[in-house]
Order: structure tokens, then sequence, then C-alpha cells
């Protein structure tokens, strides 16, 4: 599930401390024909990033028009596509792309067949056990409830709204939404598989969730109050708005898997993995 068949990374890999509002600092004292060469080395950035800012749109655009397991299946192809060559995403060969698509287009068509926020805690923490790592490492479903929230309300919903970053990690219609426009109770599958990604490489978001969880704070909140007040100097930063800081940086799951799999050897990772991914979305 992590590092393999359920470790996607899809759609998130912008920190969430990206969105918050520094003093800014005295600008250093270029001269013109540096601040040139700057502004030509930004035009290219721009211009090379280009072509996968157009696919991330495209992409995005899929995701929110699926009407049949077609649909579901082009979708699932497109960002498998990009994903393809990429170390850990073995879910985007095309011997399991049917199933990841008929689970997304069940979620979609009818949202009682949306995952359960429970059944990817429960297969995180079963992960968490058999790899023995840290007791940390277990979530809540209040916690991963929060972590999504932020993931949608920061990265997706912010950021690409904003065209500040458009790519294919912060694409906003991945997501199961209510209809007051907050991320549901139950995932789609892509999102589903972000999340594990997201548990798994980016350890410090669940631990910032944690820390709102405990505090009675939700990310959507701290933006939606930003734009209800575009004057305010609100800090949308999710973790020093919610006076969050001191929270460590240190990742205990990738030591742990790589425990696991010298104790117990690759082969019976991969099958403790399969496993897992049997469970997330087992067959109906």
């Amino acid at each position: 599930m992590i590092a393999s068949v359920l470790v996607a990374y899809l759609l998130l890999a912008v920190p969430q401390q990206a969105l918050q509002q520094q003093p800014t600092p005295a600008a250093p004292a270029w001269s013109p024909e540096q601040l040139e060469g700057i502004r030509e080395k930004e035009k290219q950035i721009v211009k090379e990033r280009e072509p996968a800012r157009q696919e991330a749109i495209r992409i995005n655009d899929l995701a929110g028009n699926i009407h049949s397991e077609a649909d579901a299946r082009a979708y699932v192809d497109a960002v498998a596509e990009v994903l393809t060559g990429h170390q850990h995403f073995s879910w985007t060969t095309r011997s399991i792309r049917h199933h990841v698509a008929s689970a997304e287009y069940a979620a979609v068509s009818d949202p009682s067949r949306l995952i359960p926020e429970q059944r990817i805690v429960d297969v995180w923490n079963e992960y968490v056990r058999e790899i023995d790592a840290p007791a940390e490492a277990l979530v809540t479903v209040a916690e991963l409830h929060n972590m999504r929230d932020s993931t949608y309300a920061g990265a997706s919903s912010f950021l690409w709204k904003r065209e500040i970053n458009q790519s294919i990690w912060t694409m906003p219609n991945i997501y199961a939404l209510n209809a007051d426009g907050r991320v549901a109770n139950g995932c789609r599958a892509l999102e589903a598989l972000k999340i594990i990604h997201d548990l798994h490489d980016q350890f410090q978001n669940l631990r910032f969730a944690r820390a709102r969880v405990a505090k009675g704070l939700l990310a959507s909140d701290v933006v939606k109050r930003g734009e209800l007040n575009p004057d305010q100097k609100t800090k949308l930063t999710f973790s020093s708005s919610a006076q969050l800081r001191g929270v460590p940086m240190n990742n205990p799951i990738p030591g742990a898997m790589l425990r696991y799999q010298r104790e117990h050897g690759e082969l019976a990772y991969q099958q403790l993995l399969r496993r897992l991914y049997a469970e997330l979305f087992p067959e109906e």
C-alpha cells in the first residue's frame, strides 16, 4: 500500500506552510543585469511548466465529468500515464487500473459507495502495526478528516483557484464534497490513494491535523475567514494560524518500512501491500 500498490502520490505535494503570509524581507540590491536574468529565468520556468499545467487542467476536467465507467477509466488512465515511471506507483500498471476505475465510478455515481474514512483509517493502522511503526503513526477518523479538509482547502481549493499552482498534485475535482462545499466523510478512489501517500510521505501533515483537532480547528474555516475578510491580515498557513509551532518534521514511517523489508523480505512486503490494497478496495 505505501511504496507500491497503495502508495499513490496523487495530488498534493504542496506543503501547507506555503500559504503563510510572511513579512516581506528587504529586497536585495540586484543589478539591472541580474534582475533581467532573474526575469528571463522565471519566464523559462513558466514556459517549461505550461504543458504540465495544461495536462493537469485537462485531467481535472476529466475528474469532474465522470458519467460512466469509461469516463472513470479515462480519468484513471490519464493520471496513471502521468505517473508512469515514477517509483512506488505500481498501481498505475494496466493490470489493476480497471479496479481503481470501477471504485472511482462507483463513488461518483452513488454517494453511499464513497470509501469510508473509517476504512482508510483501519487499513492505514493495520499497515502501521504490521511494520511496527511508532504508535504516533496511528490515525483517528477525526485526524484523517481534518487532514483532508486542510489538503482541499489549502492546496487544491486555494492554490488551484487562484492559479498559483495548477498541477496534477493540486487538482480539486478529485474530492467528494458535501453540499456546503467541504469534503465529505467518504472519499473517491484516487483521493483514497492520495491520503495513503500523504500519511506515508508527508507525515507532518498528520501532526498538523492532530494539533488542529486538539484545538477544535478546521483549515477550511481559516481559509473561509480569509476570503470573507480580504482586508484582514489573516494568516492562512494552517500551522502558524492555529499556533501549531514546534511540530516535529521527522517521518517515522520510511525507517519502519525499510526495517520490515530487511527482516521479512521484499516478497512479504509486497504481499502485505496487496492484502491491504484489497481491503481498501474490496470486491463487491
